[in-house]
């Protein structure tokens, strides 16, 4: 008995801001799906990113679906993603596949990975448990995201990405300044002030960037639950575009100090732990001690948190996308809890409290 193929999914109307951008769509869309075998009465919205990419979803005539990315060439480059993408697949990293590729106007058809992240599966049904068994689902999950992730770094080599450099870390630190404490906080740093977050940021490059920061491979940046898909294929990897060759203790900073989802201490030791286990039995150079990796990882997430405050105050106040600022107190508790352990950063935890206490009094609150 022939099984019949599944009916297309319910399409969605598509909104487009710019009506020629619009019909230019239509045109690649038909043209590509009579080439791709496509049902073009199943588009549907699939998700946005933080950038101006948005993801639609469509079906083919096969029951299968993919995914199309609408990145407006003037506002995205597409090019790393699809360089990071080849160079994730030759990696034995389930990435999407390019399938078709309009670069002038922006349009790209690619493999659909899954409909669920890891995210999503977590904390489908109900905000998850504080710190997961070993053997349970969730540690599991995040087991097979270590194994995608070592694959990743195993296939690094020099000069074929940007390099993670001084001058990337600067901009990037930079952006707790710019947007998080003057615009979000609408605070003017004293002088003393401005001299004791350089300090701090001076020690920070030059923590991440020596020792075990010395240690290169290629990194995600944005290596987090939202970003790992699960699929009949097994965990996908998506949101890739910005990777550089840089610090080891970057990705698996950004896996375990997640924007959106926090565990309990006992579990990121512990899926860290079994991360440096492995990456030292494949090789990779993570140094022979798990309490100075941990600390090269802590001081690696404290970097991201600073980053990752600016970015989620602009995302709000200057892109329009508010629902970022809701989770920045995730990322204050970060700061205070990695700056109380070491010495060295003490007068950056002061400083965060006057910069927090100073909003408040100035009755500026989330």
């Amino acid at each position: 008995m022939t099984t019949p193929a599944p009916a297309p999914a319910p399409a969605t109307p598509v909104p487009w801001a710019d009506s020629a951008r619009g019909l230019a769509f239509e045109h690649w869309l038909h043209a590509t799906a009579a080439d791709q075998g496509l049902r073009p009465d199943s588009l549907r919205l699939a998700s946005a990113d933080a950038s101006f990419r948005r993801y639609l979803r469509i079906d083919g005539l096969d029951g299968t679906s993919r995914i199309i990315m609408d990145a407006p060439p003037d506002k995205e480059d597409c090019r790393p993603f699809v360089q990071v993408a080849a160079l994730m697949r030759r990696a034995g990293v389930h990435a999407p596949e390019v399938l078709a590729w309009d670069e002038a106007q922006g349009f790209m058809l690619l493999t659909d990975l899954g409909a669920q992240t890891l995210m999503q599966v977590i904390t489908a049904s109900g905000p998850p448990a504080a710190a997961p068994l070993r053997g349970q689902p969730t540690h599991e999950l995040y087991m097979g995201a270590i194994d995608a992730l070592l694959r990743w770094q195993l296939a690094s080599k020099p000069e074929v990405l940007p390099p993670y450099d001084d001058a990337l870390l600067s901009r990037e630190l930079a952006l707790f300044d710019q947007w998080y404490v003057k615009v979000h906080r609408r605070l003017e740093l004293s002088a003393e002030q401005q001299r004791t977050l350089a300090d701090a940021l001076t020690a920070i490059k030059a923590h991440n960037l020596g020792a075990l920061g010395a240690a290169r491979v290629y990194v995600h940046r944005d290596f987090m639950p939202r970003n790992l898909m699960i699929g009949a294929q097994g965990l996908g990897v998506l949101d890739f575009q910005d990777a550089v060759y840089g610090p080891i203790s970057y990705d698996i900073a950004s896996l375990m100090r997640d924007a959106f989802l926090s565990w309990e201490e006992e579990f990121v030791i512990d899926i860290t732990a079994r991360y440096w286990q492995q990456a030292r039995q494949a090789g990779l150079p993570v140094g022979s001690d798990f309490g100075e990796f941990y600390e090269a990882v802590e001081w690696m997430g404290l970097q991201r948190h600073l980053k990752v405050l600016g970015i989620f105050a602009r995302l709000t106040l200057r892109d329009g996308k508010p629902q970022y600022l809701a989770d920045t107190p995730r990322f204050i508790g970060y700061v205070r809890s990695t700056a109380a352990r070491y010495r060295a950063l003490a007068p950056l935890l002061r400083l965060l409290e006057e910069v927090e206490g100073g909003a408040l009094q100035a009755g500026y609150t989330f």
